[in-house]
């Protein structure tokens, strides 16, 4: 077991590696089942009303990966057989790809169906149950034992964070805008339960379509599937290197079509434990 330091907290995370080839291979961190408050409260500054109303969900244990997928992990599985042949899967897709560290930043301009078609194929090649998250384990592991806006407190800055530095959020600073993704251990920095990134750099897709409140959610974690009030939209939650603050909360969630793809898209993966 790894030890991690977030801040003066330390954490003892368990990891799987998934062997890719050359390489490249998938870090997963273990997030352990729990009960936790999705949404934001009323009071919660920037606040939009979707992000309500509040609920207790319990999950089930499951890993997730560390880092959004990068983009050399993306051009490994684009070698691996294909499981929907009706899906565009360009070897390289991302608007960042010609910067010398690429390789370690999030694979970018990808849109719902091209990261449901990533997991498929790694599911395929490693036999194992590989998927995007639902909205409800996205926020779970983000908020990682945290009721605050942001896991590392009630503000944010671009010290351990990659967004739109020139707006702020709360009592927090002014900081840089760098107008690009950074590597994905570019801050240095891990949430409680040791995940990376969570805030900002790249928009995460989530399995579940549009709701446009938590009226009749899933008290389980699982994806909401039923009843969409946008049935042609869906979720993607943490905001990204083009964000205010606001939208990089652990509350916060945005949507569009699953076909859309844009510099500020990227995905990371999950995985349900044998």
């Amino acid at each position: 077991m790894a030890v991690l330091t977030h801040q003066t907290r330390q954490y003892r995370s368990k990891r799987f590696f998934e062997d890719l080839g050359d390489g490249q291979r998938l870090e997963m961190v273990l997030i352990r089942g729990g009960t936790f408050t999705m949404g934001s409260p009323a009071d919660e500054e920037e606040r939009n009303e979707s992000e309500g109303p509040q609920h207790d969900v319990t999950l089930s244990t499951f890993l997730m990966g560390r880092y959004p997928v990068t983009q050399a992990q993306w051009r490994q599985v684009a070698g691996f057989d294909p499981v929907d042949s009706k899906v565009e899967f360009p070897l390289s897709p991302s608007g960042f790809g010609d910067k010398d560290d690429s390789d370690r930043r999030p694979v970018e301009q990808v849109s719902w169906y091209q990261a449901k078609e990533f997991c498929a194929r790694l599911s395929h090649r490693t036999k194992r149950n590989y998927r995007l998250p639902s909205e409800a384990e996205w926020e779970y592991a983000c908020r990682a034992g945290t009721t605050t806006p942001f896991y590392c407190g009630e503000t944010i800055t671009t010290d351990i964070a990659n967004y739109d530095g020139n707006y702020t959020y709360g009592r927090g600073p002014n900081g840089k805008y760098r107008k690009e993704t950074t590597p994905v251990d570019h801050f240095e920095m891990v949430n409680p339960w040791g995940l990376c990134d969570m805030h900002g750099n790249v928009w995460e897709w989530c399995l579940d379509p549009w709701h446009e409140n938590y009226e009749g959610a899933p008290l389980d974690g699982r994806p909401w599937l039923e009843n969409p009030s946008q049935s042609n939209r869906r979720v993607l939650r943490g905001g990204s290197w083009g964000s205010r603050p606001r939208y990089c909360r652990s509350a916060s969630r945005s949507l569009y079509a699953p076909d859309i793809r844009s510099y500020s898209f990227g995905f990371r993966v999950v995985l349900a434990p044998p």
